[in-house]
C-alpha cells in the first residue's frame, strides 16, 4: 500500500478545496441575481437614464471600494478623476462639468453596498445595427476564496430580449448560428435581457 506523504496530502487537500470553491462560486451567480436582482437592476436603471443624459462611467479602484473613479464624457474630451468617498472635490467636479449629482451619488452608494466594482454602457453591432447594452462588474467577498484567483462577475443588460442555446450560452444575431462573445468571453443567460460571465478583468 502507499504511503502519503504529509506535503502530498496538503496539496491534495488544497486541490479538493479549491475545486469545490470555483464549481460553488460558478453555481452561486445565478443564485446571487436572483436574490439580489431589484437592487442590481436598479443600478443599471439609474444608470441607463443618467447615462443618455450626459455620459459617464464609475468605477471602484480599491478592495475596501473606499475610491472612486469617474469617466466623464464631453463632447470633445473625456476626464478621469478618482476621488475618496465622500470628498467634496467630487460634488464640485460634477458641478463643474454640468453633472446631475443626484443619481450618481445614488449609484456609488447603492454600488458600494453592492460591491459593484465598474459600470459603463458598451455599443455592439449586430445585422449592421448598432445596439447598447449595459456592463456591470461585481466582485463580492462572497464568492472569494484564499486558493480561488480573483474573480469578477459581469453582467450585461441588454434593451432587447436575446437568443441562447440549450446550454444558456448567448448566441449571435436571429439566425443563432454562432456563440457571441464580448471582450473575449462568452456569457450565460440569467434571463432573457441579463446575461453573465465570470473573468479575470473586470472590464
Amino acid at each position: 500500500m502507499r504511503t502519503i506523504l504529509p506535503y502530498q496530502a496538503l496539496l491534495i487537500a488544497i486541490f479538493v478545496i479549491t475545486a469545490g470553491a470555483t464549481s460553488c462560486t460558478k453555481l452561486n451567480i445565478t443564485k446571487y441575481y436572483r436574490r439580489h436582482h431589484p437592487a442590481l437592476d436598479s443600478i443599471e436603471d439609474t444608470y441607463r437614464k443618467a447615462y443618455s443624459k450626459k455620459p459617464f462611467s464609475i468605477e471602484f479602484t480599491d478592495r475596501p471600494f473606499d475610491r472612486v473613479s469617474l469617466e466623464l464624457i464631453t463632447d470633445t474630451l473625456t476626464y478621469i478623476y478618482e476621488y475618496r468617498i465622500g470628498e467634496t472635490r467630487l460634488q464640485d467636479t460634477l458641478k463643474k462639468y454640468g453633472y446631475d449629482s443626484l443619481p450618481i451619488d445614488w449609484l456609488i452608494t447603492r454600488m458600494h453596498s453592492m460591491e459593484c466594482t465598474w459600470i459603463d454602457k458598451l455599443d455592439y453591432y449586430e445585422e449592421q445595427q448598432r445596439h447598447s447594452l449595459i456592463y456591470l462588474s461585481l466582485w463580492p467577498r462572497a464568492f472569494n476564496s484564499p486558493f480561488v484567483n480573483k474573480k469578477y462577475y459581469i453582467l450585461t443588460y441588454f434593451q432587447q430580449p436575446q437568443y441562447f442555446d440549450n446550454q444558456g450560452r448567448l448566441l449571435s444575431g436571429r439566425r443563432r448560428r454562432h456563440i457571441r462573445k464580448i471582450n473575449a468571453s462568452v456569457f450565460f443567460r440569467l434571463n432573457d435581457k441579463v446575461a453573465y460571465t465570470i473573468s479575470d478583468r473586470f472590464r
